[in-house]
């Protein structure tokens, strides 16, 4: 296990071929950054939060983080500000924060893929004396400037179904007139803009990725998608938010109640493309996607 220092937090380095991941031990967890070989950080950065620990306000820091659905103040918004427990087990490098006062436990794991990339695996325990209703929650803020891309369900004919395929879920401020939305047959893209203010849809993707495009970066990350599975926010299983300093994208687990004792866990796998040259064809640009999510199958 490797430590370093990274924007005033001691950190831990996970890499796999020339890309380099960096999670706190001061507070969190959080992967603050992502990156290939000498190149930028595709994750966004907390300027104001740069080292900051402790203290019973919640801080989001930059970074990848781990949630807990249905959003509510009393759960969702738990303090990581603390130093976390760390443990090597089994090729995982597991990171743990403190319960908080409902007796739930964050846990983060993580461990370099077969080739290129990441296995992580997020798992909320619950170690309080009764069964609590949640679902894991894996957001990735990413760095802004770029667009978030996730697939539509396959078209098929009116003649051949009549019966709706999947849930697009929309919250009070979500404006899909909003000129960083592109609504293509087969591609949904949200560009990031620093003049405008949030924006939000969520959706059950049953290919089971979403991607970020930042300048010549291509990041993909692959989750689960249960057919008939209970998800959160009406059966999302991805969602994707942005606002003027960053987007996020994000997935969701199954909805359940986890017994004392028990965690419920949510795994995603993470790779990062360089030099990507994604085609302006939509139809080329889907089995392009594609393509590269079958490969971190």
């Amino acid at each position: 296990m490797e430590v370093t220092h990274w924007n005033g937090w001691e950190c831990v380095r996970v890499t796999s071929g020339d890309l380099e991941t960096l999670i706190t031990l001061d507070v969190g967890p959080r992967v603050v950054k992502l990156s290939r070989a000498d190149g930028p950080n595709l994750l966004h950065e907390s300027p104001e939060q740069r080292g900051l620990k402790g203290g019973d306000e919640y801080r989001s820091y930059g970074g990848h983080r781990l949630w807990i659905a249905p959003e509510s103040h009393d759960v969702t918004y738990f303090p990581e500000n603390e130093p976390v427990e760390v443990l090597e087990e089994g090729g995982w490098l597991s990171l743990r924060s403190a319960a908080d006062r409902h007796g739930l436990q964050r846990e983060l794991r993580i461990r370099p893929a077969d080739g290129e990339g990441f296995e992580l695996e997020h798992r909320i325990h619950n170690l309080g004396e009764i069964g609590f209703e949640l679902a894991p929650w894996a957001l990735t803020v990413m760095a802004a400037g770029g667009e978030c891309i996730f697939p539509q369900d396959p078209f098929v004919a009116h003649s051949q179904n009549f019966l709706p395929v999947r849930p697009l879920v929309l919250w009070s401020y979500t404006d899909m007139s909003d000129p960083r939305w592109t609504w293509g047959r087969r591609l949904v893209r949200l560009r990031h803009d620093p003049d405008r203010g949030p924006q939000k849809v969520g959706a059950f993707v049953r290919q089971g990725w979403a991607a970020y495009a930042l300048r010549t970066d291509l990041f993909m990350k692959r989750f689960g998608a249960v057919d008939g599975g209970r998800y959160p926010d009406y059966g999302c299983n991805f969602e994707t938010f942005t606002r003027h300093d960053m987007l996020e994208v994000e997935s969701l687990g199954l909805l359940e109640t986890v017994a004392s004792g028990d965690y419920a866990s949510l795994r995603e796998t993470w790779t990062v493309v360089g030099s990507a040259e994604m085609p302006e064809d939509e139809d080329l640009a889907a089995e392009f996607l594609q393509g590269l999510a079958d490969r971190l199958e």
